[in-house]
């Protein structure tokens, strides 16, 4: 038996993604222990994952602190790694790499950059789609996937009844009008409008809801929807997946609520404009497509919502 390493830092989106693989990677070390290296936000949603034997909390301090940056070394250390899966592959972990295992290839810290294509500069080998990547770099690592193309993220649900009780949640439409502050290029404008068609031509079937982060909340009072708290506080990530799981079609911008959507098998949209493609961050399921326009500012409510209406029943 061996104890083995997954990084994974974050964000909610890759989270959602990496979820395939993280299975694939217990199912290919079944005799073995797998740890996984991840930051406080994501600590407690990790401890609920099937296939970890356990969570260890990366703080990510400033390389620059010498102490901080010696003790986590110091614990992974303990922990007699025998190999590592590096998929965060940012210059982090690969400092992280240099540390533990300067000389090592893909036999021992398998990354984008260990595993890849010998042929193809990394900038190429980054116009793939995400999963796409993932598998690569597992299969390089000898791995056999099942699950990376095609990740399960209900992994992460919990029980929601009081919720849903408490906002009298049957059928509903959840959305994402939401992105980080930095971001606004994802941001499409006209969710007041789309809510409009939505209670006109759908009789009020569907209650229309928003769930709101913890700086979203002064946001969510401006629109026309039911805004699903917990004790007026932002309801957490499992709350959130049971949420989405749970809703009859989720409209959203390109942010993690949407990547979790896709891989939770829920019904739904995700709007995206120049900024990336839908098919490059593997965002499109069976259940869950995207609507991909040059200018944002110019897909109009009525083009969403007859999409909307066309899959919602």
């Amino acid at each position: 038996m061996s104890n083995i390493l997954v990084i994974k830092h974050g964000s909610l989106g890759d989270i959602a993604q990496a979820s395939g693989v993280i299975q694939d990677i217990f199912e290919n070390h079944k005799e073995d222990k797998i740890y996984l290296l991840t930051t406080r936000h994501y600590f407690d949603l990790f401890k609920k994952n099937p296939y970890l034997t356990d969570v260890i909390l990366d703080k990510r301090a400033s390389r620059l602190n010498l102490i901080y940056l010696y003790l986590l070394m110091k614990k992974i250390k303990k922990y007699n790694f025998s190999k590592v899966y590096d998929l965060q592959n940012s210059s982090r972990t690969n400092f992280y790499k240099k540390i533990l295992f300067p000389q090592s290839n893909f036999n021992v810290w398998s990354s984008s950059e260990t595993t890849i294509p010998k042929d193809k500069s990394k900038e190429e080998f980054d116009k793939n789609p995400v999963l796409d990547r993932f598998a690569h770099q597992l299969k390089i690592s000898g791995l056999k996937t099942h699950h990376t193309l095609k990740p399960d993220f209900s992994w992460s649900c919990e029980n929601i009844s009081k919720l849903k009780s408490e906002f009298n949640l049957d059928k509903y439409i959840l959305l994402f009008p939401f992105c980080s502050p930095h971001l606004t290029q994802k941001k499409w404008p006209y969710y007041k409008e789309l809510i409009d068609l939505i209670k006109i031509n759908l009789n009020d079937t569907y209650k229309i809801i928003v769930a709101p982060g913890p700086n979203e909340i002064e946001q969510a009072k401006q629109i026309n929807a039911d805004c699903i708290l917990d004790n007026g506080k932002p309801i957490n990530i499992s709350q959130l997946s049971s949420l989405i799981k749970e809703s009859s079609f989720v409209v959203a911008n390109d942010t993690g609520p949407a990547h979790m959507a896709a891989h939770l098998n829920a019904k739904g949209i995700s709007l995206f404009g120049p900024h990336t493609t839908a098919f490059k961050v593997s965002i499109e399921r069976e259940n869950f497509k995207a609507i991909q326009v040059n200018d944002l500012n110019k897909l109009s409510a009525e083009k969403v919502f007859e999409r909307i209406e066309k899959k919602i029943y």
